[in-house]
């Protein structure tokens, strides 16, 4: 399965919810396990499920009218602990893009590291997106990483977003730290080879 993230275009699932921070997306008990398959099923796990484990049906993930692969939060989401598996929760989930005006910035840096693309956009964009999705929940987004905009398309307005260089051309080509450095493996060799002493 390729990891690289270009172009998604998708419904969005809108969580309006200020400061939402990591052991809320992912609670600290469920922390024990050191791969990364299995956590989206505990994704949120205490404002989707009651006590007795029945779904809350006022959380949207539990609301079958909002779906898609990109989530957008309110501001400041992924606060809190540095538990890298609030990244791994949201992706196993199905999500590949999370959008928000504010990400903490080690989440920020979790997220891109498991192949999750943080979208940083203005509170001005954030609220069309919020406002767009409740007006329709089939309106869809699109994120282009190549020339890095984020556009709701039945509005046709746009965005342009951040990131990284280096973290840009890893999502783009599916790339994690090591195949990078593999990628530019000869360049590496030349550069030995010509500056050797």
């Amino acid at each position: 399965m390729s990891k690289s993230i270009n172009i998604i275009k998708s419904t969005a699932v809108p969580l309006n919810t200020e400061n939402v921070d990591t052991d809320q997306i992912i609670p600290a008990r469920f922390l024990k396990a050191t791969i990364r398959n299995g956590f989206g099923e505990n994704l949120f796990r205490d404002w989707r499920y009651s006590s007795d484990g029945q779904p809350k049906k006022d959380f949207v993930l539990n609301n079958p009218i909002y779906h898609g692969k990109i989530l957008v939060a309110a501001k400041n989401f992924g606060c809190g602990s540095s538990r890298e598996h609030a990244a791994w929760a949201i992706k196993d989930y199905g999500f590949d893009v999370v959008v928000s005006s504010f990400f903490a910035d080690i989440f920020k840096n979790n997220t891109l590291n498991n192949f999750l693309l943080p979208i940083t956009v203005s509170d001005d964009f954030l609220q069309k997106i919020f406002t767009a999705i409740e007006n329709n929940p089939e309106t869809e987004i699109e994120v282009n990483l190549e020339k890095q905009t984020i556009k709701i398309i039945n509005k046709d307005l746009v965005e342009v977003f951040e990131i990284n260089n280096y973290k840009k051309t890893c999502l783009l080509n599916g790339y994690d730290d090591i195949d990078y450095l593999l990628s530019i493996k000869k360049d590496i060799e030349e550069f030995e080879t010509t500056h050797s002493l």
